[in-house]
């Protein structure tokens, strides 16, 4: 079975494991569901088949699809031209924190209701790998566990980098979101910010110590091609890339960690559990794509913009084109257009000149200067995701053609040098990332170091959710602007907390 095949069964399973009826959801107990539940459970692939429909649900363009990737929240994290004026920019009220807003409130109720509608389904799972006389098999047990408790983390983790407080002694008390940790569909209490991030840290902890056992990201790299499995294809242990595999869910640990302050521990877990056990003279399981190894995917006009050597963990959206079609193509109408300011590639005008800081820097390939439809609309567009033809031959071998990145090797690089006391550490750091990407080393100082972290984060992740969470952490009051060429935005701290949507609130009411 070839990748593309088995990535439209993985599509085909995770749609009837979330919504075989259009009025009800596989997990409500009505009769006809009760009896779908009992089915998919019946069997090991009913398990499988159930886990794959969360990760291929993750896709909704309310969740990393969306409103938590390339779209909304990297609004909020000010990488595109969008105004905050209305009849301006169709997204202004993204791009000025307008929670107010009904579109906004719109996008917070679907966001929350499908995270926890998904969250209660990997609960489910859960519950059923532990039933006596469960159908999963036993060396599929601690894969299928770990995934779903890495899937519940991380779930949890975001929704509260999303609507919590920005976390510190003194909001570590505040109370802000349920924890979910069963099928039920009922209103749960809300905890503080600090029982919350414990229990997002223990799901992941028992995630790593299930997959530490079985996955065969630890002997066999990514995988990236299907195995045999007594006579039968077995995706569940390849492309383990697409999954929350063992070196994935310690990025999710480092994350946490440095979420709740703990630098000694994310440093750790960064440096040491996944730096330096995933890049060994056995097995380099994530390897660094160089200025040219890119060059020549671009070259064969198959680029690999994504650096898909290096993610962690990626979803698989075989409708990212839609994506990049609807938001970055030059055809789009310029209030629905997410775009970088400027005229022109190279002008004062532009910030694509200011962004980077290297000509040579491979990302500035990420984006490219189009002329609209009509006269004059023209724009800096992010072509990172956009979609390339190929051969029936060599498409199906192209796992990077429908990444959508979640986790990538180069911010474990980053929390280590942020976490790191050693100046010539860090800058050793810091620099490896910028030199794999062609760009010259820079001169680190404990004065500029966050800085440049900044900027090189925000020059790794984007379209991919992650700046905006990262401006939080820090509580930062001045941000790299998006209708400005090279000049700053300046953040208010009450804006990085996101009410809880009005469904929610009227639940609760």
């Amino acid at each position: 079975m070839n990748y593309k095949n088995i990535i439209k069964c993985l599509f085909v399973a995770g749609t009837l494991s979330v919504s075989t009826s259009s009025c009800s959801d596989w997990l409500e107990v009505d009769m006809e569901d009760s009896i779908l539940e009992t089915t998919l459970f019946s069997t090991n692939e009913g398990f499988l088949t159930a886990l794959n429909g969360v990760y291929s649900s993750l896709n909704n363009s309310s969740l990393y699809g969306g409103t938590l990737g390339m779209v909304g929240i990297d609004i909020m994290a000010q990488y595109y031209n969008v105004p905050n004026v209305i009849n301006q920019h169709n997204y202004y009220y993204w791009s000025g924190y307008n929670y107010s807003d009904n579109n906004f409130d719109n996008a917070s109720n679907s966001l929350w209701s499908n995270m926890y509608s998904l969250i209660a389904n990997v609960n489910l799972l859960l519950e059923k790998c532990d039933e006596p006389d469960a159908a999963i098999l036993d060396r599929y047990y601690p894969l299928v566990k770990g995934e779903a408790l890495a899937l519940r983390g991380m779930m949890h983790f975001d929704l509260l980098r999303f609507y919590g407080p920005i976390y510190s002694d003194a909001t570590a008390s505040q109370e802000c979101l349920p924890y979910q940790e069963d099928s039920r569909r009922t209103v749960q209490p809300l905890i503080s910010a600090e029982e919350f991030l414990t229990r997002v840290i223990r799901d992941l902890d028992a995630a790593a110590e299930l997959l530490k056992e079985c996955d065969p990201v630890l002997t066999e790299g990514v995988k990236d091609g299907v195995l045999s499995d007594d006579g039968l294809d077995s995706y569940d242990w390849s492309y383990r890339q697409l999954r929350l595999n063992y070196y994935a869910v310690q990025a999710l640990r480092a994350r946490a960690y440095l979420w709740k302050g703990d630098k000694a521990t994310a440093y750790d877990i960064a440096k040491n559990e996944v730096i330096a056990k995933s890049e060994t003279e056995q097995l380099d399981v994530f390897p660094w794509m160089d200025r040219t190894t890119v060059q020549e995917t671009i070259e064969k006009s198959r680029p690999d913009y994504v650096f898909s050597d290096e993610v962690m963990f990626s979803l698989y959206n075989m409708s990212r084109d839609n994506l990049y079609d609807n938001y970055f193509s030059a055809s789009v109408n310029a209030n629905n257009r997410l775009c970088f300011v400027g005229s022109s590639e190279t002008g004062s005008d532009s910030k694509l000149a200011s962004f980077y800081d290297d000509t040579n820097d491979i990302r500035r390939r990420m984006w490219s200067f189009q002329e609209g439809e009509t006269s004059g609309d023209n724009a800096i567009c992010l072509v990172k995701f956009q979609d390339f033809s190929v051969s029936s031959e060599s498409g199906d071998t192209l796992t990077y053609r429908y990444m959508t990145p979640l986790i990538r090797k180069s911010e474990m690089y980053l929390i280590a040098a942020e976490c790191t006391d050693d100046i010539t550490e860090a800058a050793t750091l810091i620099n490896t990332v910028r030199n794999v990407r062609g760009a010259v080393s820079l001169d680190v100082t404990p004065d500029n170091k966050q800085e440049l972290i900044t900027r090189e984060f925000a020059r790794e992740v984007v379209g991919e959710g992650q700046l905006f969470f990262y401006y939080k952490r820090l509580g930062m009051t001045s941000i790299i602007s998006g209708t400005s060429a090279s000049g700053s935005a300046s953040m208010s701290v009450d804006s990085y907390v996101i009410p809880l949507p009005s469904d929610e609130e009227d639940l609760r009411n």
